[in-house]
Formats: structure tokens, C-alpha cells, sequence
């Protein structure tokens, strides 16, 4: 087929190309591109603080910014990438356009919805880069107590609203999802015929629907303790600063799940296609997502040893972190049991998906070391920590994001991406990845704490944090890798 007449042909891009049509439009696949913009957004303005504070990290005693400037870089990078860009890049965009094509339906079961989901979304964003133009917010990306509650930034109610908002989408969204697939399934369609992807989908909208209210309860005892002096934070006062960490971790471990489930669906869609041969132990890989899905509300507490829960707790949740990491690792057997043996073609997306196994492993790996207690301690608030979860997440979601992107473009717009310039891209990314992360593995260690903005000389840290400077650059690179894409048609 020529590319004219691909072009002519009606389709959901060109039916009407006016501005209106775009911002009142109820089609999900419409409404994914307009979260593919926003995400995408957010994305390279995290990077760019990023960016930024790790040229204050290339040398000893750097003094490219201040201190009051790194802490603010560094918590709207959090705030940023968490709460708008990795929550919503899955769900918001590949899983509006494809998860009803998936399962036969026209539409997602609430259209408005969806759209206002965009709305409220494009909504807490906006506050939250508002706050990063007009000074800033130097809290961490978390809100800790007393920092927040009591010190005197004028920015964190601005930012939390912006947050609190935000969450919302993230209800609506999972509410769509759950009632689309429990009520719009095609005839024939069981829930043991859906796309793994679907199912990873559905388990996550239910935990985002438990998920949200305890961070959103912690922000508003926030607002209050600022505005209104209600104390529910200020040890002076009888208050307990300890209650914001159960609550924000409540939330705050689930939420590692709601990010890398829908990773795990991406990555069990591409397996099979570029192996040539079913997915291996599909019934297992469903009842795995789900018990992770379900094991990760019992397991909070590990990001809190060092603040003198006991032993009796601090053994309890060591356990429970020991426990998750089985239907993690079967997850991953089972991906390998899906390649092993198979006419496996590498593909791009195949590349991505590959990636993601090893990256997630090595991440799953340094998870599992703290549900070991006295490691754990050790580990707390050095740069091993920030190794483990940029693995998870980075290493992990992230290649699965790029995997899913290649895999279902063509789906989306109706051509394939440069092979060869999706191979560059891929590569690239490796190597600036590991280059930066894995030795913050090293530096985390010998002892270098997170949340600093400088080092002195002559700890043996100087080399590591070069390394790392360098692959973040190298990740930067691959961004305009990317743009450089030239689609071309399917004929």
C-alpha cells in the first residue's frame, strides 16, 4: 500500500485535525496521544534536573549550584518523574489506546472520564512546574515530616495540592479500566483469555484505588498542621512525625507495584511475538501479577528500619519482603521459559524487552537484600538505595515503556520505527544506564549519602561519581536518539 493512500485513509488522526477536536475528543486512542504529550513533558523536564545536579556531583566540592538549589532539583526530579511521569506514562497512554482493542470493546466504559482524567492530570502538573518556576521545593520527593509540616517552605502546600490532584486522575483512570474490562469483554473473552497486559492493567487500577487515600489523608494532616496548627506531626506538641512515614510507605510500596506490574504486561506481550511460541506458564504469570499485586501492601515498613520500629516488626516485614520476591522471581522463569527454545528474532522491541529482564533482575536482586535487617540499616540513605530503585524503575519500567512504544507504534500510527535507529537507541540507553547506576551500588557502600549536594576530597568516591556523570550524559545523548526517528511505512 502506497503512503498516500495510507495517509488519505479515515482513521482516528485525521477525521478532524482541529484544536477543539483534540481537547474535546472522548476516543481513548485521542485521549492517549494527549497523555503521551504530557508524560513526555515531564519526562525531559525531570531529566533536565537531573541533569543538572548530577554536574554538581563530577567533582568534589562542586559548586555549580547551592545547597538550598540541589535539594530543590532534587526533590521536584522525584516529584516529577514519580507522580507524573512513571504513574501515568502506562496506564494514561498505552493503556487507553490498547487495552480496549484488546479485549473486543469499542471504547472505555467511561468516556467523559477519561478525558476529564487528562484534565486533572494536565491540572496537578501544571501547579507542580508552577512551584518548580517560582522557587522551588526542597522537602525530598517524599514530603518527610518535620520538613514539610513545620519548616518554613512557603511551596510545599502549592506542591502537595498539585500531588493530591493529581492522584485523582489516577482513581478515575483505574475506575475506568475496572469497570471496561469487568463489563465491555467481547463475547468468548474469560478473564483467562485476556492479554496478560489487561490483567497487569486490572491489577493495578484496584491497587490504585487503595493505594491513593492514605497519601492523600498524610497531605491533608499536612496542610492542616501548616495552615491551622493541628499538630498531628510536631512531636512537641504530642503529634507524631512517625505516623506521615506509615502512611506515605502505605501508599509508597504499592506504588512500586502499580509501576512495574504494567511494565511485567508489557514486556509477557512482546516475549511470545519475537520468540515465536506461546508464553510459557501464562495461567502462572496472571496469578503471580496478582499476588504481587496483593503482597505488596505487607511489606511497607522495610523503608523504615532505621527509624526504631523494633525487632518484632522489623522481623515481621523482613519476612513479608522475602516472601514478594517469590511470585517476582517465577515472573521471571517464566519469561526466560518463554525465549528458551524459541526462533527469537531482536527485534527492538524484543531488545527493550530483554533489557528489561536483566535490569529488573539485578534491581529485584538489591531489593531482596533488604529484607535482611542489619543490611538494610547499613543500606539506609546512601547511594545504594537510589542504585536499587533506579534499577527497578528506570532499568526496568522505563525499557519496558521504549519496548512497548516500538511494539505498539505501528498500531498507533500505522508504521513501523528505523530498526536501526531503535538498535542505536536501545544500546545507548545500556550504556548510560549502567554507567550511571551501577556504581552508586559501589558508592553506597564506601558510605556516600544520599540527598547531599557535595562530597569532600579523599574519600574514594571522586572516580564512581565521574562514571556516573558521564553515563547521565550519555542518557541525555539518547534522547535526541530518539527524536531522530524516521518512521517508515508498512507496505
Amino acid at each position: 500500500m502506497s503512503t498516500a493512500a495510507t495517509a488519505t485513509r479515515p482513521n482516528y488522526l485525521n477525521w478532524d485535525v482541529s484544536l477543539r477536536s483534540w481537547l474535546l475528543t472522548l476516543d481513548h486512542k485521542r485521549i492517549g496521544l494527549l497523555y503521551l504529550l504530557g508524560v513526555t513533558m515531564f519526562f525531559l523536564v525531570g531529566g533536565i534536573m537531573a541533569a543538572l545536579f548530577r554536574i554538581e556531583l563530577l567533582t568534589p566540592a562542586g559548586d555549580f549550584v547551592s545547597a538550598e538549589t540541589y535539594n530543590k532539583l532534587f526533590t521536584l526530579h522525584g516529584v516529577v518523574m514519580v507522580f507524573f511521569f512513571l504513574v501515568p506514562s502506562v496506564p494514561g497512554v498505552l493503556g487507553n489506546f490498547v487495552l480496549p482493542l484488546m479485549i473486543g470493546a469499542k471504547d472505555v466504559a467511561f468516556p467523559r472520564l477519561n478525558l476529564l482524567s487528562w484534565y486533572v492530570f494536565m491540572l496537578g502538573g501544571s501547579i507542580t512546574l508552577y512551584v518548580a518556576l517560582t522557587g522551588g521545593l526542597d522537602t525530598g520527593w517524599t514530603f518527610y515530616t518535620p520538613y514539610s509540616s513545620t519548616f518554613a517552605n512557603t511551596k510545599v502546600i502549592t506542591a502537595a495540592i498539585g500531588v493530591f490532584i493529581t492522584g485523582f486522575s489516577s482513581i478515575l483512570t483505574g475506575l475506568n479500566f475496572i469497570v471496561t474490562v469487568h463489563k465491555l469483554r467481547a463475547p468468548g473473552m474469560t478473564f483467562m483469555r485476556m492479554p496478560v497486559f489487561v490483567w497487569m492493567m486490572l491489577v493495578i487500577a484496584f491497587l490504585t484505588l487503595f493505594a491513593m487515600p492514605p497519601i492523600t489523608s498524610a497531605l491533608i494532616m499536612v496542610f492542616m498542621d501548616r495552615n491551622f496548627h493541628t499538630n498531628f506531626f510536631n512531636a512537641a506538641a504530642g503529634g507524631d512525625p512517625l505516623m506521615y512515614q506509615h502512611l506515605f510507605w502505605i501508599f509508597g510500596h504499592p506504588e512500586v507495584y502499580i509501576l512495574i506490574l504494567p511494565g511485567m504486561g508489557i514486556v509477557s506481550e512482546i516475549l511470545p511475538v519475537f520468540s515465536r511460541k506461546p508464553l510459557f506458564g501464562y495461567a502462572i504469570v496472571v496469578f503471580s501479577g496478582i499476588a504481587i499485586g496483593f503482597l505488596g501492601w505487607g511489606v511497607w515498613a522495610h523503608h523504615m528500619f532505621a527509624s526504631g520500629l523494633g525487632p518484632v516488626a522489623t522481623s515481621a516485614f523482613g519476612l513479608t519482603t522475602m516472601l514478594i520476591a517469590i511470585p517476582t522471581g517465577v515472573k521471571i522463569f517464566n519469561w526466560l521459559g518463554t525465549v528458551w527454545g524459541g526462533a527469537v528474532r531482536l527485534a527492538t522491541p524484543m531488545l527493550f524487552a530483554l533489557g528489561f529482564i536483566a535490569q529488573f533482575t539485578i534491581g529485584g536482586l538489591s531489593g531482596v537484600m533488604h529484607s535482611i535487617v542489619p543490611s538494610d540499616t547499613q543500606q539506609t540513605d546512601t547511594y545504594f538505595v537510589v542504585a536499587h530503585f533506579h534499577y527497578v524503575l528506570f532499568g526496568g519500567l522505563v525499557f519496558a515503556i521504549f519496548g512497548g512504544f516500538y511494539y505498539w507504534w505501528p498500531k498507533v500510527f500505522g508504521h513501523l520505527l528505523n530498526e536501526t535507529m531503535g538498535k542505536i537507541q536501545f544500546w545507548t540507553l545500556v550504556v548510560g544506564f549502567n554507567l550511571t547506576f551501577f556504581p552508586m551500588h559501589f558508592l553506597g557502600f564506601e558510605g556516600q549519602p544520599r540527598r547531599t549536594y557535595t562530597y569532600p576530597k579523599g574519600m574514594g568516591w571522586d572516580f564512581l561519581n565521574l562514571l556516573a556523570t558521564i553515563g547521565a550524559f550519555i542518557i541525555r545523548s539518547e534522547e535526541h536518539t530518539s527524536e531522530l526517528q524516521s518512521p517508515y511505512v508498512i507496505s
